[in-house]
C-alpha cells in the first residue's frame, strides 16, 4: 500500500459500493484513494453507483471491496493520500498492520507506533481515520476485549468482525 501525505488532498470522483453494511462511498482523484465514508445518517453524501467511466485508484477500492466482501481479499492494495497531523497519518497507517480477522487494543495500538501512554490519543486518532475499512480501524477493541466505539456504528463493527471471523 502506497500512502502519502500530500498538501492538499483533493477528491475528484466518488463512487458509491454496495456492501453488506450498506452504501460506501469512495472518493480519490486520478492517482489516490482520499477517503471511504459509511454509510451514517446524517454523513451522507450522494455519488454514483455508475463505474463506467470510473478509473483509476478509485475504481481500484470498489473492486477491492466488493472481493473483500466476497471473502476473496484480505488486505488492500490501493495508493493513499491522508490529511490529518503526522501522528494521526502513523496511526492510520499502522492500522494496516492489523491481521485480517485479528484485533488489538487501543494500547497496544499505542505501543505499536511508539507512544505506549497515549491509548486515548490513539483513539481519538482512530476515531478519525478517513479511510475505513481499507484501514481497518474496526480491528481496534478496548482492552477489557469489548468491541467499544465505531464511527460507522457498533452494529456495522460487529458485521465487520463476523465477517473476517467466519
Amino acid at each position: 500500500m502506497t500512502v502519502r501525505a500530500p498538501e492538499k488532498t483533493e477528491t475528484t470522483t466518488e463512487l458509491c459500493v454496495p456492501s453488506p453494511v450498506g452504501e460506501l462511498v469512495v472518493g480519490g482523484n486520478d492517482e489516490f484513494v482520499t477517503e471511504l465514508l459509511l454509510d451514517v445518517p446524517g454523513r451522507r453524501r450522494e455519488a454514483s453507483t455508475a463505474r463506467r467511466g470510473v478509473r483509476g485508484p478509485v475504481l481500484d477500492a470498489a473492486r477491492q471491496l466488493d472481493e473483500y466482501f466476497a471473502r476473496r481479499r484480505r488486505s488492500f492494495d490501493l495508493p493513499l493520500a491522508l490529511g490529518g497531523t503526522e501522528f494521526q497519518r502513523q496511526v492510520w497507517t499502522t492500522l494496516a498492520e492489523i491481521p485480517y480477522g485479528a484485533t488489538v487494543s487501543y494500547g497496544e495500538l499505542a505501543r505499536w507506533v511508539g507512544r505506549p501512554g497515549a491509548s486515548r490519543a490513539v483513539g481519538q486518532a482512530n476515531g478519525a481515520n478517513p479511510i475505513a475499512i481499507i484501514l481497518p480501524c474496526h480491528r481496534v477493541i478496548a482492552a477489557d476485549g469489548s468491541i467499544g466505539g465505531y464511527g460507522g456504528g457498533l452494529p456495522t463493527k460487529r458485521m465487520l468482525l463476523a465477517l473476517e471471523s467466519a
